[in-house]
This record gives structure tokens, C-alpha cells and sequence, in this order.
């Protein structure tokens, strides 16, 4: 699935791992979000994250593989939590 709305929300969040601006839109790089080789994952499995951290999340310098995709899962949920608080804040 693409979604250039969602890629455009998620980079107007600051960084989930260290709260920097400007943000990318980093995709999950685990098979179970649809990764494949040359394949990239749904944009339903983007995070913010900053150049440095994005960086250093696909070179697996946070960690291994499982530590890599556990650390995404709770990037996830946060960036869904954030996505929400703001969908709230643009209504008020």
C-alpha cells in the first residue's frame, strides 16, 4: 500500500527515537510488513525518524534484526499515538 497523505503526515513529526526535526518517513524492515529484496514495505509501516537515527536504523546499528524490529513495533504505536493527537488537535 502507498500513501503519500501518510508519508506527508509522518514527516511532519519530529523524530520518534530522539524528538529531532526535520524527520523522513522510515519504513519497517521486517518481512512481516511486506519488506522483501528491492521490495519496500507498506507506508502503513512508516515512523519518523531523522536522518541520523533513519541512518543508523537501516544499517542495524541500534541493534540486531529482532532487537531492530522489536524497536520499530514500539516506534509504531507511538507514531500511530502522534498521528492521533494531532488528528484531535486539527479538529479544535
Amino acid at each position: 500500500m502507498r500513501s503519500t497523505k501518510r508519508l506527508n503526515e509522518i514527516r511532519k513529526l519530529p523524530c520518534v527515537r530522539c524528538g529531532q526535526s526535520p524527520s523522513q518517513a522510515a519504513h519497517s524492515n521486517s518481512s512481516k510488513h511486506g519488506k522483501g529484496r528491492g521490495i519496500k514495505a507498506s507506508d502503513e509501516f512508516t515512523v519518523p525518524l531523522c536522518y541520523a537515527c533513519h541512518s543508523a536504523f537501516d544499517q542495524f546499528k541500534l541493534g540486531n534484526r529482532q532487537e531492530s524490529e522489536a524497536m520499530f513495533d514500539v516506534w509504531l504505536e507511538k507514531t500511530e499515538r502522534m498521528l492521533n493527537l494531532k488528528d484531535q488537535d486539527d479538529v479544535f
